[in-house]
């Protein structure tokens, strides 16, 4: 909401907003920083619901119940939810890029607009994420940048369903795996949206994603992949670092290959990579040009984010919360020595039962015979939910294939268990989406290392 609340502002419209979290004290400096933009806040009790002329936009974690959408109702208000809002403002765009898929948006829509605006394409850009090239002491979180060339790149959510929203000029799609929904509604609301575009970049590496480029009625194709020889873009002699990846990226209609160095580390963001020079050479954006700009970018915050070392221990902050994404990230980690220590807070306890199987498998595959996996209760912060499924029942099945696991509810008591058992060359990786309090924690456990 933030990211969007400040394109809306940019565009002369008085914004004003109510959160949960504020209300209940959390995440103080997103607030200050929204007050200092000129964003009045209102506790989320109906009292910021004045007119019936004001437009009420809400997230997907609003329900019908909440004080300010009944007060909406009372008066006649008009109501959208944030991807109708979001949707109305990507399908104007002249020219607009939407990025999709399970795993990467983030980081691939950050890579996307950096790489325009480093090439002086003045995108605006709506992210889900903090990118860290676009930080400025009157922007620390970058999440929106407001652009004047016509071009808008917007990350784009299938987990309610509101990816039927789009309309884009350029369809980006990274992968298709469970996540918030089952496997067959994914690929549909997928290949829906990429079959409603003029050019779609896609993943060849990617089997449900290379299966959807094989079937899809597309207008125009760019393919891009690792290890496959058939894709537009292909990747080769990879050299992963801990800190980057180089490798060399032939395009095959024009037989140029150009090096490419990142500074985020991993083949997932390599991959990403390769999505984002795909949309470049949709824009006309030189090869060569494309992939210098990209060598430039230098992350998302809360993707592999190392906040820092003490007493031969690092703390790792990273935003993986699905199996897909948790597979990445451990791969990446597991190519450099060091046990890691893994703090994993599951984001909600609808996202935990549907995908429990997965977890299971993803940890007891994935986690090295001297690794610990330390799970505390899932996200929660109000609102009903079945908690039939708990961190406790994902721990007895990574402990049953044989790996180290345990269930702390509390999560400082998890920090505390933490802390006992590291010792020097350990990797502390704190995990999770949906609470912004985790990087705090990740800090928290940083300053405790240090001896604050």
């Amino acid at each position: 909401m933030l990211p969007l609340a400040l394109i809306v502002q940019a565009s002369g419209v008085a914004v004003a907003g109510s959160d949960r979290s504020l209300d209940q004290g959390r995440t103080g400096q997103k607030f200050d920083f929204l007050r200092a933009r000129g964003i009045p806040l209102f506790p989320q009790d109906g009292s910021g619901i004045t007119r019936p002329d004001m437009v009420v936009v809400t997230s997907s974690a609003v329900e019908e119940t909440v004080p300010d959408v009944q007060a909406a109702r009372r008066l006649g208000a008009r109501l959208l939810t944030r991807a109708e809002l979001l949707a109305e403002l990507f399908n104007a765009a002249p020219r607009s890029i939407g990025v999709a898929g399970t795993s990467g948006k983030s980081t691939t829509t950050g890579m996307i607009g950096w790489l325009l605006h480093a090439t002086g394409r003045r995108p605006t850009i709506m992210n889900g994420a903090v990118m860290k090239d676009f930080i400025a002491p009157d922007l620390p979180f970058a999440s929106a940048v407001v652009g004047q060339g016509g071009l808008f790149v917007s990350e784009v959510d299938e987990s309610d369903g509101s990816i039927a929203h789009y309309r884009p000029h350029v369809a980006v799609l990274n992968n298709i795996a469970l996540d918030h929904k089952s496997i067959d509604e994914l690929i549909l609301l997928f290949q829906a949206f990429v079959e409603k575009s003029s050019t779609s970049v896609l993943n060849l590496d990617n089997d449900l994603t290379a299966q959807l480029a094989a079937a899809c009625a597309c207008r125009r194709m760019i393919t891009y992949s690792l290890s496959d020889p058939r894709a537009h873009l292909l990747a080769t002699g990879l050299s992963p670092a801990p800190d980057g990846i180089t490798c060399q990226v032939a395009e095959r209609s024009s037989g140029m290959t150009v090096p490419l160095s990142l500074q985020v580390p991993g083949s997932h963001n390599l991959a990403n990579a390769l999505a984002a020079l795909g949309t470049a050479r949709t824009l006309d954006i030189p090869l060569e040009e494309a992939a210098a700009a990209l060598g430039r970018f230098t992350g998302i915050r809360r993707r592999l984010d190392v906040v820092g070392s003490a007493g031969g221990v690092t703390v790792i902050d990273d935003f993986a919360h699905n199996p897909d994404k948790i597979a990445a990230t451990l791969a990446t980690l597991h190519a450099f020595p060091g046990r890691l220590l893994i703090l994993f807070q599951p984001h909600g306890f609808g996202p935990l039962k549907l995908m429990k199987d997965g977890f299971i498998d993803c940890f007891s595959r994935n986690l090295a015979a001297d690794d610990l996996l330390l799970m505390p209760d899932p996200a929660y912060f109000g609102g009903t939910v079945d908690r039939a499924v708990t961190s406790a029942d994902i721990v007895d099945g990574v402990r049953r294939a044989g790996r180290n696991a345990m269930a702390i509810a509390e999560r400082p008591a998890c920090g505390d268990r933490l802390l006992q058992l590291a010792r020097p060359g350990d990797r502390i990786v704190v995990m999770g989406a949906r609470d912004d309090s985790l990087s705090q924690f990740a800090a928290a456990l940083l300053g405790r290392l240090n001896g604050n």
